[in-house]
């Protein structure tokens, strides 16, 4: 299929100085030169991007700005809302297999906090179905908070397995090096109510939810038979994307359908069964998304997310690990970046780079990006291929 043969990562978090073009000039010029190909190499350029954060638009060109010799070479800006970095690296992968590309350049980025704080929230709920969810109260906090609802009300009130996964993914963050918040909150902070823990949106409390964040990632891919030759190489086994109904009217919201759809056709193209996977790196957005995800991935039977948290399963030394880079959970969530950050950060454990995020003999990695509330759905298994 295709391979990834190079990468880079910014730090996430509020960054204070430098703008969206540095941010992608920066990962561009970076990842580039860890493939050890030349800039004039680069055929093409996606650049994912969500928008709307601030006034300048229009982003693709900035990766023109890595070198000068990348005048001229398509660029594109893709967007599918929070798996917009999935989608880009999508685009890429569809030049290569269409053979008009030998090297492509993706790169995913943004600019969160920027924004006015109080206009974060509804900038996000452009992701939703905004004729039914657009006055939706904490915005996408409030659309999880109404998925946790009808979770509860049919599987019963599941706020300490969240707070279990908020506790695993802070411990697992304090390793990474690229994260925005590298401390160890423990289980009892999470599942505390209080002055720095509040309710946000129904039983969502802050630490169910990602942060708002600045950040880059990017990635350098190639062909199967170009990536034989390099010094790294990690390929795609399986890259699958399914694109489900907006309006939550109309599915049945805490099943993640769309999300179970990805999982068996990639498992379909890869000839893999979940317990081949040495870890997944999934889209824990809030919580109670990696809960239903638990559920979806078919780890465990819907309504028991909880018991695969409880046993620890999902630790980063249990059946399967699940964002031992500490998910967006800790790691960040700048929006456009994301995608292609999980990709990065399973390269990583593949190629046995990860250090104090390493999971042992890490073999095959899956990926599950979510844009809305399971409505773009990418699922990625790779493996190292040098």
């Amino acid at each position: 299929m295709a391979a990834i043969i190079g990468w880079s990562h910014s730090k996430f978090g509020k960054l204070e100085e430098g703008d969206l073009e540095g941010l992608i000039a920066a990962v561009a010029k970076n990842a580039v030169e860890d493939a050890g190909i030349e800039f004039e190499d680069v055929d093409a350029i996606y650049v994912g991007n969500y928008g709307s954060f601030e006034k300048q638009g229009f982003p693709a060109s900035f990766a023109l700005s890595a070198d000068d010799a990348l005048r001229f070479t398509p660029a594109t800006r893709v967007e599918n809302a929070c798996a917009t970095g999935s989608a880009a690296i999508h685009m890429g992968l569809n030049d290569l297999a269409a053979q008009k590309s030998r090297f492509v350049l993706v790169v995913g980025a943004e600019r969160m906090t920027v924004a006015p704080p109080d206009q974060i929230g509804d900038i996000l709920l452009n992701a939703s179905y905004r004729k039914e969810e657009g006055d939706t109260p904490g915005g996408f906090a409030g659309v999880f908070g109404l998925i946790a609802n009808s979770y509860f009300q049919r599987y019963g009130d599941q706020s300490a397995a969240m707070a279990r996964i908020a506790a695993k993914n802070h411990r697992n963050g304090v390793e990474n090096p690229f994260a925005q918040l590298r401390k160890d909150l423990g289980f009892d902070f999470c599942n505390t109510i209080s002055e720095k823990n509040p309710y946000v949106a129904g039983p969502i409390r802050r630490t169910d939810c990602s942060l708002v964040s600045d950040g880059a990632a990017a990635v350098v891919l190639c062909d199967d038979e170009t990536a034989e030759g390099r010094d790294k190489a990690v390929r795609f086994r399986a890259a699958a994307h399914v694109q489900d109904f907006l309006p939550m009217s109309k599915r049945e919201i805490v099943d993640f359908e769309g999300c179970s759809e990805a999982w068996a056709k990639a498992h379909e193209q890869a000839g893999t069964v979940l317990d081949d996977l040495s870890l997944v790196e999934t889209h824990d957005c809030f919580t109670i998304a990696e809960l239903i995800e638990y559920e979806a991935m078919g780890l465990v039977p819907k309504g028991q997310g909880a018991r695969a948290i409880q046993e620890g399963w999902t630790e980063k030394d249990g059946r399967l690990p699940i964002n031992p880079s500490g998910g967006l959970k800790s790691k960040g969530h700048p929006i456009g970046a994301t995608g292609v950050s999980m990709h990065v950060m399973a390269s990583m454990q593949l190629m046995n780079q990860a250090d104090g995020m390493q999971v042992d003999d890490a073999e095959l990695a899956g990926i599950f990006n979510m844009g809305g509330a399971a409505v773009a759905n990418y699922v990625s298994i790779l493996e190292r291929l040098r």
